[in-house]
């Protein structure tokens, strides 16, 4: 198969639904009006529908059928990507508590999980030998036999929540999620395309990455600055959702994910530890992810995205060129660089008087 044309196609898909998509949310109300809904993270001016995750979903499950078997695990992601799409949609008519949509996040994560999407193995960074997270398996009688590896299925499960969730946190400008979305998923792509020379059953998964790669490509130019339609929470997740299949779904290859959202995973880790240093909920959303305090700086939005694409990027194309213990350093000089850069615009954004989001 051509692998191109799955994420020609996804990318088509997308883009042609998305107006359609912005037509229904106007007539139904999944829309978001800052003057009746207010949100502490937003960055928007004036009434923009929040149904892309419907857009989005039909370029991801439309790419999934027309060119992947439905496998048992397929099944489960397509199940999985359907939940988070009908809660999202739930969420952009109304918001809805966090914890119920934590439950659903864990959920779609449970299902996919118990299908197949465990993580049997990692690679030690410091030593470069394998770390086999698949000793400990306990088998059970219903309906047939089934088994649980209790490690390999617990960090799988808590990986696809914690990117869940740190994905969603970095998608409060346009333009700035999708767009590193794609970047991440074509990195992930060619790290399994160079895997499918020795196995070809990796092609399913390159053909998955683009197929993510392509449906986000496709919605960004309806929410590039100034944006025609939001992701969502559906939308969110459901790149959070993808990113962390993909990830383990690359042999496992968690390093490589890590590098290419280190943005993201870093300003997650921050704004963690600053919530609970206030003792506030870790999953209220508030202003002060590093994108709000770039606007802050006086950035204009086009500018904050193309930092995060850039970074993305960047870190993408290290990860691909170098082994678990390079991985591991370049990590953690991401953490220092980022993290100390994040700190910097903190701290400078506090003192400079908050200018309009809406610049260009």
């Amino acid at each position: 198969m051509n692998i191109v044309l799955p994420f020609v196609t996804a990318t088509i898909l997308t883009c042609c639904v998305t107006p359609l998509v912005i037509r229904i949310a106007y007539k139904f109300g999944f829309v978001d009006d800052p003057k009746k809904r207010f949100h502490p993270a937003h960055t928007h001016k004036g009434i923009i529908p929040r149904a892309g995750g419907l857009a989005l979903s039909v370029g991801i499950v439309g790419g999934i059928l027309l060119f992947l078997p439905v496998t048992k695990l397929i099944l489960g992601i397509i199940l999985g990507s359907l939940l988070l799409t009908a809660v999202g949609l739930a969420d952009d008519r109304k918001d809805i508590n966090p914890y119920v949509r934590f439950f659903s996040n864990a959920l779609a994560a449970a299902i996919v999980v118990g299908l197949g999407a465990g993580i049997p193995y990692v690679t030690n960074p410091l030593t470069g030998g394998i770390v086999h997270l698949d000793t400990w398996r306990i088998s059970f009688e219903l309906f047939g036999s089934h088994s649980i590896l209790v490690w390999a299925d617990l960090l799988a499960f808590l990986w696809i929540l914690w990117t869940m969730n740190i994905v969603g946190w970095s998608a409060g400008v346009d333009g700035q999620m999708p767009g590193f979305v794609t970047i991440s998923a074509i990195v992930l792509g060619i790290l399994s395309l160079r895997f499918s020379l020795a196995d070809p059953s990796q092609i399913t998964v390159t053909i998955l990455a683009l197929v993510v790669a392509g449906a986000f490509l496709g919605f960004l130019p309806w929410n590039m600055y100034p944006q025609k339609i939001m992701p969502g929470y559906g939308g969110k997740t459901l790149a959070g959702f993808l990113l962390a299949l993909l990830g383990i779904l690359s042999y496992g290859k968690l390093g490589t994910a890590l590098l290419v959202l280190g943005v993201p995973m870093i300003d997650a880790g921050y704004t963690l530890i600053r919530r609970i240093g206030r003792r506030k909920s870790p999953v209220l959303a508030d202003r002060g992810h590093l994108h709000h305090r770039l606007l802050d700086l006086g950035w204009g939005k086009r500018r904050v995205a193309l930092f995060y694409w850039t970074v993305s990027a960047i870190l993408g194309a290290i990860a691909l060129t170098v082994r678990s213990q390079g991985k591991l350093f370049v990590l953690l000089l991401a953490v220092v660089g980022i993290g100390g850069f994040l700190l910097w615009v903190n701290y400078f954004s506090q003192l400079s008087k908050p200018q309009g989001p809406d610049s260009g």
